[in-house]
């Protein structure tokens, strides 16, 4: 720890120093200049970062829970996190440091507290009265491994059972063990002479406390009488045993076995069963066994008054049935529904009306814990519908492949998201209310809106609503529908650039303010959306397919012309764009063989009918050049406002004008540059002296072979290339002199990632040359080898002049330089305030001719400020790279600000966001650092280590928004939201919804008069007076230990009046003196320790010396 403190205090030092020199160094050059006299508004205090909530589905899900009163669900994971799911909008994650899988939850019910069983053995009481649930205590097993717990109703001892077969007791409110302890043995006596195995089930009897059933795996189950400290009853049974469920009187109970029978027994009948049920057997004549079946992992018993019991089971069908889903059966009366599940089945819970074990259950749902879902049916309603689920746990119904996140949107945009939305909802719902409805919603102190988007695998995209620290889906766009789906492997020969999921999104790009959406896959396809309420049926849909070239031949120095392979940009025409009605994909190969001028996936030519929503402008692919498959895009802008779209890879730039349908700009990196290359460029072997990046990819994938280069984001190697200092890359030139092969048909993979990539694409109103006096329309473009380069839009006027007349594109000339891969840029004014690129306001593209009239008359909004400032003024850009960020005066082109970010790691993600009614800078580097610097001065205003990149799934998703907000893909089907915002943080107590509400618990059943007056109905026991210390004595020391929870008892005092506040309040003192007691023993034992352990050690050194001779020492 102190090791990286230090290290810290001397990057902050060296970092201060730079930001010193180097602001000195601009003060002295632009003396006097208005630059310096921007007022900085955001200081260190205004900086703080914490996780706020985590959405989505529990990953590795392992246990369940349901609290029936506070009507909580409760789900533990293998990587020993907790959910805990109320009404919709109210849900908690907490984390158990120790990592451990989660093997078994118990509700203390109506208590606000649950138990844990962990699979390191340890047990731990859980505080859920407060809004951040804490450990109150853990018990350590150190002797024994925790195969099942059981809490009884209202009862504070929880038995423990374990893989010796020994059944432990612990109180709940010191969380000691009692002295009381059920041996194997003693259990079992003579009915087994082998070990029963571990326990697997313990319950009491419903209609007796007293009477314990304990269930032992090899198929033994024995009713123990906990007074008299004997075995009642011993019931065998050749087949293992999973799971045991009671019938409501306690007369009966239920055996569910690895053979795929359930065995139904009378309480007083231990001989036999009273009766073998196969549900999914196949009854064999000549009265023969049925054939056996797949074990029954879980079996629950349900009465009700008006009916039949049903029975419950999962797992149980017969081996012949492969490929069969997963399935949960209902048996009620003599029908038995036989419900397939999606995912694997975790666990199952039965939905009761009430918590009392000894009275009629009366079903009305069931949840089911699947592998990868959540499903709820109703049990009360014909052919068992599903609940609609309330919870965000879809987002990884397909695996996400990109995230962005949007803070402050326009407040017409999630009514329009939400009203398209509806339409795609499933019917066949269940029409009661969702029955999971505990806790209460938090206070909201956000006003603005918030919208996550998420890219998937399979092409689709998914818009959330995420304002107030909430989650709900909104609308669902489906891109791979615009291609033709392939049959089988010999209807795509040309999709074999990618694994599979060949749809998949790796970049989005979208201008709120205009709802124009730009999406680009991992075959090199884009595709432009505009947004509509009114549904259309589009004939044929618009296409365009663009040759992107990388081509240096003999390019030996800087200054040899290039042959461009097309006309000069900016002509209007283009032989690489294609208009749609051909479908030019028929030349599939050139002259000598090789594949050439195919895209990579087919663009259906019968026409598509568009629901409300987002509907095809314009469909971009690039396609294979002489064998070569097209290179992934690794960036992506669009510009409403311009009605541009560009896109660039590690081959060159494209530009198209959406609106006419044209190609306008089409260049290799190099082309770009001009004679201006500083770079000598030669073809056989890849830059050594810098790290060429763009994306994503594997650390380790040095020297793919060019078939492997475009790989799927969700297969073992990531499709984009990530970015990693020179320091990290593998020797490149080892690599290098194993290659043999002729760059004739196809370039070594390693040549390809030595290209200059296209990194970054920014469109904005500024000054694009040193001599410039107002700003215009340009775009800045930023390359994996720190270079900004700067292209000139000349636009035509508005209305019907933009359809006709062509938009002029040319180089500026203008290089700029930084350090590592240029990640972001943006713009400030004169005040220092954010510019926005231009963009046009939303209006339906399908109007009245009325309409369209205005419209044509209409320019498109351009909220950029630059416009109408004084011709004197200037403008910032700011650029962040990797390694470095830069802020640089326009149009005087000087630097005036320069902070190195890292020198050791590298910026996997900048944004330039507004926080306080300001600007920063956000950072989140590879060796887990998130910081953020004030704009332009880039002061350090927050420097944390938060985690460490383990994944390229963290690298892939993680974004920062507007308002201090960030996000994450924690888990593959978990989204992670922090705050690095001070105010956000303070306000957050009040946001996170609360779990535990004040309900009165219901009355106990009647035991009626008869059963009254002759002693029927539920016995009750004094288990204090048979597990306390008084009567049981203490337990061994050396058996489990004590450890005290942070959460302290302070949480526990948020319990109200009433009988609930005054049983918190008793059990508050108890607990608090069981406290004290406990520190003290623990700190009596530590002393008997350490005593013992000092005289074992002098034994030994007596040993050691005993025999020696004084000059042997």
């Amino acid at each position: 720890m102190r090791k990286f403190n230090i290290r810290k205090v001397l990057d902050g030092l060296t970092a201060v120093s730079a930001v010193a020199s180097a602001s000195s160094a601009a003060q002295q050059q632009q003396a006097g200049n208005r630059e310096t006299e921007i007022q900085e508004t955001l200081q260190s205090e205004h900086f703080q970062l914490c996780k706020t909530v985590r959405h989505g589905f529990p990953y590795q899900p392992s246990a369940l829970a349901f609290d029936p009163v506070q009507k909580i669900l409760a789900i533990g994971t293998q990587t020993g996190a907790l959910r805990l799911f109320g009404r919709p909008g109210v849900e908690c994650y907490c984390q158990h440091d120790s990592g451990a899988a989660v093997i078994q939850l118990q509700f203390l019910i109506n208590e606000g507290a649950l138990v844990s069983a962990l699979a390191d053995d340890t047990l731990h009481l859980w505080n859920l009265r407060q809004k951040r649930p804490a450990i109150l205590h853990s018990l350590k097993f150190n002797r024994e491994r925790i195969t099942f717990c059981h809490l009884p109703f209202q009862s504070k001892w929880l038995y423990v059972g374990t893989e010796r077969g020994n059944i432990h007791i612990v109180n709940v409110e010191s969380f000691t063990l009692s002295g009381y302890v059920i041996m194997w043995n003693k259990a079992i006596e003579l009915s087994s002479k082998s070990h029963p195995g571990p326990v697997v089930h313990i319950s009491d009897n419903p209609m007796d406390e007293g009477k314990l059933l304990i269930g032992f795996e090899s198929g033994t189950v024995v009713l123990w009488d906990l007074k008299s400290k004997k075995a009642d009853y011993r019931y065998t049974h050749d087949e293992a045993i999973h799971s045991v469920a009671w019938h409501h009187e306690g007369k009966q109970f239920i055996c569910s076995h690895s053979d795929g029978t359930l065995t139904i027994w009378n309480v007083k009948s231990p001989t036999k069963p009273f009766q073998t049920i196969t549900p999914h057997g196949k009854q064999l004549k000549d009265g023969k066994k049925p054939e056996p079946c797949k074990p029954i992992l879980k079996v629950e018993y349900k009465t009700t008054r008006a009916g039949e019991p049903f029975i419950i089971l999962s797992g149980g069908l017969s081996y012949d049935t492969v490929g069969r889903r997963p399935c949960l059966t209902v048996m009620h009366g003599k029908s038995t529904a036989v419900l397939e599940m999606d995912y694997s089945i975790v666990d199952f819970l039965t939905l009761c009306e009430t918590p009392y074990p000894n009275d009629f259950q009366e079903p009305y749902a069931v949840v089911v814990l699947l592998e990868k879902d959540l499903v709820l049916i109703d049990l009360a309603q014909n052919g068992y519908p599903i609940f609609e689920n309330p919870y965000p746990l879809t987002i990884h119904e397909s695996p996400v492949t990109c995230c962005e996140y949007f803070a402050d949107c326009p407040v017409d945009l999630i009514p329009a998201l939400y009203s398209v939305g509806a339409r795609q909802k499933r019917q066949g719902y269940s029409k009661k209310e969702w029955p999971i409805s505990g806790g209460n919603w938090g206070v909201i102190t956000q006003s603005y809106s918030e919208i996550i988007i998420t890219g998937h695998a399979d092409g689709s995209i998914k818009f959330w609503d995420a304002s107030a620290i909430t989650l709900q889906v909104l609308y669902k766009l489906k891109t791979a529908k615009v291609f033709e789906k392939s049959r089988n492997k010999d209807d795509r020969p040309n999709t074999d650039i990618v694994d599979e999921d060949p749809y998949a999104i790796q970049i989005i790009s979208w201008c709120p303010e205009s709802r124009m959406l730009c999406i680009a896959g991992v075959s090199a396809h884009v595709i432009i959306y505009r947004f509509s309420k009114q549904e259309v049926t589009t004939e044929v849909i618009p296409m365009l397919e663009v040759r992107l070239l990388y081509e240096i031949n003999d390019v030996e120095t800087p200054d040899s012309e290039q042959v461009p392979p097309v006309p000069t940009p900016g002509t209007g025409s283009n032989p690489q764009s294609v208009v749609p009605q051909s479908h030019p994909s028929t030349s599939s190969s050139s002259s000598d063989g090789l594949r050439d001028n195919v895209p990579c996936l087919k663009v259906k030519n019968s026409p598509l009918k568009q629901s409300p929503g987002y509907q095809i402008e314009l469909v971009i692919q690039l396609v294979w050049v002489s064998g070569e498959p097209p290179q992934q895009i690794t960036s992506l802008a669009i510009n409403s406002a311009y009605g541009l779209v560009v896109f660039g890879n590690c081959n060159g730039i494209a530009m198209v004008d959406y609106l006419q349908k044209t190609v306008l700009l089409n260049l290799g990196t190099i082309e770009l540059y001009g004679s201006n290359d500083p770079y000598r460029r030669e073809p056989r072997s890849p830059r050594k002296t810098r790290q060429p990046s763009g994306g994503l990819c594997d650390i380790n994938e040095g020297t793919v072979v060019p078939e492997d280069r475009c790989k799927s984001p969700t297969s073992a190697k990531m499709s984009r290339k990530l970015s990693l200092p020179t320091e990290l890359k593998p020797d490149l030139d080892v690599k290098d002199n194993s290659f043999s092969r002729s760059r004739s048909s196809s370039v070594t993979s390693i040549d390809k990632e030595s290209r200059e990539a296209i990194s970054a694409l920014h469109f904005c109103e500024t000054f694009t040359r040193k001599a410039d006096t107002s700003p215009s329309p340009c775009l800045w473009v930023g390359t994996t080898l720190g270079t900004v380069l700067v292209i000139v839009l000349n636009l035509p006027p508005g209305g019907e002049q933009r359809l006709l007349q062509p938009v002029i594109v040319s180089p500026s000339g203008t290089i700029l330089r930084l350090k590592g891969a240029i990640l972001r840029m943006a713009f400030l004014d004169t005040t220092g305030s954010l510019v926005p690129p231009a963009h046009e306001t939303w209006r339906e593209h399908y109007e009245d001719k009325d309409e369209k009239e205005k419209a044509k008359k209409r320019r498109p909004v351009s909220v950029s400020p630059s416009s109408s400032q004084e011709i004197s003024e200037n403008q910032y850009a700011v650029i962040c790279s990797e390694k470095q960020a830069k802020v640089i005066s326009l149009p005087s082109q000087n630097c005036i600000y320069k902070q190195n970010i890292t020198e050791t790691s590298f910026v996997l993600r900048g944004d330039i966001v507004s926080l306080s009614n300001s600007i920063c800078l956000a950072c989140f580097c590879a060796n887990g650092h998130i910081m953020t610097f004030s704009l332009p001065s880039l002061r350090p205003l927050l420097d944390v280590y938060y985690l460490p990149l383990t994944n390229m799934r963290i690298a892939r998703t993680f974004c920062f928004t507007d308002n201090g907000q960030a996000l994450y893909l924690v888990s593959p089907t978990e989204i992670q939201r922090l705050t690095y915002s001070q105010e956000t943080c303070e306000n957050l107590q009040e946001m996170l919804g609360e779990l535990f509400t004040l309900v009165e618990t219901p009355e106990a059943p009647n035991r009626g008069f008869f059963k009254g007056l002759f002693g029927g109905g539920a016995q009750s026991l004094d288990r204090e007076e048979l597990f306390g210390e008084s009567a049981s004595g203490k337990a061994s020391r050396s058996l489990a230990q004590h450890i005290p929870g942070p959460g302290g008892i302070e949480g526990v005092k948020g319990a109200a009046s009433g009988v609930v506040g005054e049983l918190a309040r008793a059990r508050l003192a108890l607990d608090e003196r069981g406290q004290k007691l406990g520190e003290l023993e623990e700190k009596t034992a530590a002393m008997l320790y350490s005593a013992d352990s000092f005289s074992k050690h002098a034994h030994e050194m007596m040993l050691k010396y005993k025999d020696k001779k004084w000059y042997q020492f």
